[in-house]
């Protein structure tokens, strides 16, 4: 992949990306219809992109024959009005490059790849080789998730897959610091995307110059998650960090354990359906529920 593609793909997956939920019934039927209407409320709030089949998304949870009804139900809603990222969270790179030919006929802007996650870690040979494959199968630009705690990439790691496999164009930093953010955005090449997925830190993020974020609660609150990017590309930063203080009370009352299910009850505050998690998740308690209440009401409002 040339620079110049890369830089190209760096300009559409700027800003806010959100990875959207996955609707479920009750007893964990996958509910297709749920997805349209998501996607018309993040394209309304002003979102770069569509993110689906991710964590917030239980993209582990789907089958393959699930993951391609929501993704083709996706592709169809989005309709070419934002770019649409595609979440493969895999064991294997013969799964990767399988549920790949799944989405044959869609417009997919890029891939968003974990390292594999079960309990056994490649060595970094293995792990170029694995994104190597995925892209000479798919040739659709990748984004590295780093997200796996027992099979974490240092950012000498992902600099060094990047390196060596063109179509690796990006990384979203998932887990860390941010020195580790800074890390990539100190030695990554220009053209590169370094997007944040970590909720408690997306405005020093942003003023570090990450490109953009994908992340659970730019997927709850896509429409305030604009506005604190786009207060801090404008300079303002006191918006920015009155932003981010109302977001950091929200997050430290969201279980990591359950927190599709805490986003898709975000979600419905905002006059989507009210969707559930896929068992064994478990559903948004009473308790919860007045504990975001509290402090969802003034981000509703901004």
């Amino acid at each position: 992949m040339t620079n110049e593609i890369a830089q190209s793909v760096r300009t559409l997956l700027t800003g806010i990306l959100p990875p959207i939920t996955m609707p479920f019934d009750i007893e964990g039927n996958l509910v297709p219809e749920g997805l349209e209407p998501q996607i018309d409320l993040m394209i309304a709030n002003g979102v770069r992109a569509i993110v689906a089949g991710g964590s917030t998304g239980e993209g582990h949870a789907l089958s393959r024959d699930e993951f391609a009804t929501a993704m083709k139900v996706v592709n169809d809603a989005v309709a070419g009005r934002v770019p649409f990222v595609v979440g493969l969270i895999v064991n294997s790179t013969k799964e990767a490059v399988e549920r790949f030919e799944l989405l044959k006929g869609l417009d997919i802007a890029a891939l968003q790849v974990t390292p594999v996650h079960y309990l056994f870690k490649p060595q970094l040979e293995s792990t170029i080789t694995h994104f190597r494959t995925i892209w000479e199968q798919t040739k659709t630009p990748i984004l590295i998730y780093n997200v796996i705690p027992w099979n974490y990439l240092s950012p000498r790691d992902m600099l060094t897959i990047m390196d060596r496999v063109p179509g690796v164009v990006g990384i979203k930093q998932s887990s860390g610091d941010l020195k580790t953010l800074s890390d990539l955005l100190l030695d990554a090449k220009p053209e590169s995307v370094t997007l944040t997925g970590i909720d408690a830190l997306l405005y020093p993020a942003f003023a570090l110059g990450c490109h953009g974020a994908i992340s659970a609660l730019t997927s709850a609150l896509p429409g305030v998650s604009v506005k604190l990017f786009n207060a801090v590309a404008r300079g303002d930063h006191a918006l920015g960090r009155d932003i981010h203080f109302k977001l950091n009370a929200l997050w430290n009352t969201l279980r990591h354990d359950n927190l599709p299910a805490c986003v898709k009850y975000i979600q419905s505050r905002q006059g989507l359906a009210m969707f559930h998690p896929r068992p064994p998740m478990e559903q948004v308690t009473n308790q919860q529920k007045a504990e975001i209440d509290k402090h969802l009401a003034p981000l509703l409002v901004l």
